[in-house]
């Protein structure tokens, strides 16, 4: 994710905000983080497939990892 100190992006607000991609941006002072600008509104097809590579599943996610007897 892209930073940028609080007095470039004051500087360039609009041109900044003209741009701005899904993923956002992160205005920091003095090097910390203080704000993250996102896009107000995002299209639900733009979620799908998003977290693809970020989660790794373990085991089978089938399974709830508890036995249990249907019978009793």
């Amino acid at each position: 994710m892209k930073k940028i100190q609080a007095s470039k992006f004051k500087e360039q607000c609009l041109a900044i905000l003209d741009n701005l991609n899904s993923e956002g941006i992160i205005i920091t002072k003095h090097g910390r983080p203080v704000a993250k600008v996102i896009p107000y509104k995002t299209k639900c097809a733009e979620l799908i497939g998003s977290m693809k590579g970020k989660i790794k599943v373990k085991g089978d996610i089938m399974k709830t990892g508890v036995k249990w007897n249907a019978e009793s």
